[in-house]
């Protein structure tokens, strides 16, 4: 391989094409497969740029999961508009998630299965990008709660579960969407919506199901929800 020229450029604009070509690599290849070899080639620098710009591989990665978590991140809570009612603002924040990770599929590769699996450091920096979004989640079904006219009985850990669980189905939806052709933001996102939102909506309304020998069914036995779906 001969010596790879390279431009002058703001080191900033050369970091990030370091970047983007680790994040493609890391993403296609995987953590342990991946070479700075390869980073270096595909981003059309000297692989001793790459290390005096981004010191080792592990500290390469970690800026991978930082800038691909950031950018998750700020495309949900710019998705989410607080103009809008719960359940839209909802609605609008998973289409925001859905449209991210399938634009980036790389990036949600490198956040979801690559920093999960290779170092409690990695899985470190992808929990704290989660529990922000769960928390943000949490929010919302705190709103919807409100919006409700209710005094909310949820409790806080309740809350705090099915936001949990909300953000776990909405990452396993994207994985699936990702791997069907055909499949859109717009049509997860409605997916997640039909799964979910139908049973918070009962509970913002105070029909709450129970076990059987709690009193069986829902709070309100015979009641129908009249949820609707969020989309036209």
């Amino acid at each position: 391989m001969g010596a790879v020229k390279t431009k002058r450029m703001p080191r900033a604009v050369r970091e990030q094409q370091m970047l983007d070509a680790a994040v493609r690599t890391f993403g296609n290849r995987g953590y342990m497969a991946a070479s700075m070899d390869e980073i270096a080639e595909l981003a059309g620098v000297s692989k001793p740029l790459v290390y005096l710009y981004l010191n080792s591989k592990e500290d390469l990665f970690t800026a991978c999961i930082r800038r691909e978590a950031r950018a998750l991140t700020e495309a949900v809570r710019a998705g989410a508009r607080p103009e809008l009612p719960a359940d839209r603002q909802l609605w609008s924040g998973l289409t925001a998630f859905f449209t991210h990770t399938a634009r980036h599929p790389d990036g949600w590769a490198v956040l979801h299965l690559q920093a999960r699996t290779h170092g409690e450091v990695f899985a470190a920096e992808v929990a704290a990008m989660r529990a922000e979004i769960v928390a943000f989640v949490t929010q919302l079904i705190l709103a919807a709660a409100r919006e409700a006219h209710r005094d909310p009985d949820l409790r806080e850990g309740e809350v705090s579960g099915l936001a949990e669980a909300l953000v776990g189905a909405a990452e396993s939806l994207a994985d699936w969407a990702n791997a069907t052709p055909g499949v859109t933001a717009r049509q997860a996102a409605t997916t997640l919506m039909n799964f979910a939102w139908a049973g918070l909506g009962d509970l913002m309304a105070g029909r709450h199901w129970t076990p059987p020998g709690d009193g069986g069914g829902v709070d309100a036995p015979g009641a129908q929800s009249e949820v609707t779906s969020p989309v036209r």
